[in-house]
């Protein structure tokens, strides 16, 4: 813990328990995108993510959401994580159900917690600048009731991201109203987003106080908080694993976006630039990868190239690939698949990865 950054009432929840479908096929059902190192940093995206927040509250206090198939890939890639740490969905729900128990598992711990809610799997090349806002932002929702989130300010008229809409400022001219929240737009919708200079990428982090979420939750998602009421008298004792089992069978499959932050009234936006990228697709990843003088982005030791251009290209290091020709492509080898898409059809991936799934070829996702 670096001198001067202890904060005892500030938490970390960090969500770990998604499949990563879109980077198949480097991201597989039972070694997801969040357990690889994809920059070749020599830290998985998740050891990146726990040690930055190691810079804003004390190791204990950094929990873990995860699916239960995946705690042990946790334990081994997060050593010094307890298992009180881990919070493990028995099933897969999406966002608020996860979040909820996060909400009451650190109510439990301290009723005037800070928390700050963030995925396994972004970067962060300014950290500093990104420690600096989440400092901001824990301050100002200590003193307000409010949920706080982070919007990145656009560089591009990007398809891939959603956007926030900010109004009236709150606090000086860095904390504002948020209006509306808009799913992926098509490419001039984005580029009406930019023009108006009123908008900013969804970075899905989010910061409040224990009070303020479990609150919005029964406001909002009231369902998801009166089911985990029942779990003030049962968390941290041997039957919180059951009352979870029970928890998540009982609740919605539902984002946190949608059952709460599109609804309540006390959402605001801190807008932010701090290198950031989710990293959601192969073509993101390019964009983050350093380039040869054909700006193709090579991870493999014996690639040979000719005449190809503006590719990602992920092959294993102890095997021989020569490219010709190709233009703009994604090519990734794994031990047992290889895909060769164009970047500007990666969207298929995920109709791929469900033929395979139709296939029974399960083995390869």
């Amino acid at each position: 813990m670096a001198k001067g950054l202890k904060m005892n009432n500030n938490y970390v929840a960090i969500m770990a328990g998604g499949i990563g479908s879109r980077f198949w096929p480097a991201s597989r059902i039972n070694l997801p995108k969040q357990f690889l190192d994809i920059l070749g940093t020599g830290e998985t995206l998740i050891q990146s993510t726990y040690n930055r927040f190691l810079k804003v509250c004390d190791e204990d206090k950094i929990f873990i959401l995860t699916n239960e198939d995946y705690v042990g890939l946790v334990k081994e890639q997060l050593p010094d994580i307890k298992d009180s740490q881990i919070l493990a969905e028995p099933m897969r729900k999406n966002t608020a159900p996860s979040i909820a128990y996060a909400s009451y598992k650190i109510a439990s711990i301290d009723s005037n917690a800070n928390i700050i809610v963030a995925p396994s799997d972004h970067i962060i090349l300014k950290e500093q600048a990104f420690i600096n806002k989440v400092k901001q932002a824990f301050e100002f929702v200590s003193k307000n009731d409010a949920l706080c989130t982070m919007g990145i300010r656009p560089s591009r008229p990007d398809t891939g991201y959603g956007y926030i809409q900010f109004i009236e400022e709150h606090e000086g001219e860095t904390i504002h109203k948020v209006k509306t929240f808009t799913e992926k737009p098509n490419l001039q919708t984005a580029k009406q987003f930019i023009d108006s200079g009123d908008f900013l990428w969804n970075a899905g982090i989010f910061i409040w106080n224990v009070k303020s979420i479990i609150k919005a939750f029964h406001e909002n998602l009231q369902e998801i908080g009166e089911i985990f009421d029942e779990i003030k008298g049962q968390i941290n004792t041997d039957k919180e694993v059951s009352f979870i089992e029970r928890a998540f069978a009982e609740c919605p499959n539902i984002s946190i976006d949608f059952g709460v932050m599109e609804k309540a009234e006390n959402v605001y936006v801190l807008p932010a630039n701090f290198g950031w990228s989710d990293l959601g697709t192969w073509a993101s990843l390019y964009e983050e990868k350093k380039k040869d003088y054909l700006n193709n982005a090579v991870s493999g030791k014996k690639v040979i190239i000719y005449d190809a251009s503006n590719n990602i290209i992920d092959v294993p290091n102890n095997k021989l690939v020569v490219i010709e020709g190709l233009e703009n492509y994604i090519v990734v080898d794994t031990k047992d698949v290889l895909l060769i898409c164009n970047k500007n059809k990666e969207q298929k991936i995920k109709e791929f990865t469900q033929d395979i799934k139709n296939k029974d070829w399960d083995k390869f996702l």
